[in-house]
């Protein structure tokens, strides 16, 4: 009986499945975990807080995001570029969800 629904199941079509598509990647997490504590974070400032990521990765990762409505791209008319990147109401909200990973990663650190 339960073989029968898992071979009708397709789990390409659940949400979780849509959620791990926006996040999925190495830092695509961490980019709006930083965005969550900061606020208004410009490019070289994720630079540094994500260590060892070349500017073309962070450069794809956030255009990614901001392709799925996660973040916002503000990018002021100067000499020398100026560039900020901060959460949208839609990553907010995704945020409060992830942020219950944190609260179990608190919980279960030093458990093992």
């Amino acid at each position: 009986m339960i073989m029968n629904y898992i071979e009708k199941a397709n789990f390409e079509e659940t949400g979780f499945s849509y959620t791990l598509s926006l996040i999925s990647g190495k830092h695509k997490m961490v980019i709006l975990y930083c965005l969550m504590e900061f606020k208004i974070v410009r490019f070289n400032e994720l630079k540094r807080y994500l260590k060892n990521i070349s500017d073309k990765t962070l450069s794809n990762n956030l255009k990614e995001l901001e392709a799925d409505r996660l973040i916002f791209r503000k990018e002021y008319p100067q000499i020398p570029p100026k560039v900020e990147y901060s959460l949208s109401d839609r990553g907010k909200s995704l945020m409060e969800v992830l942020d219950q990973l944190c609260v179990w990663g608190e919980n279960n650190k030093g458990l093992f």
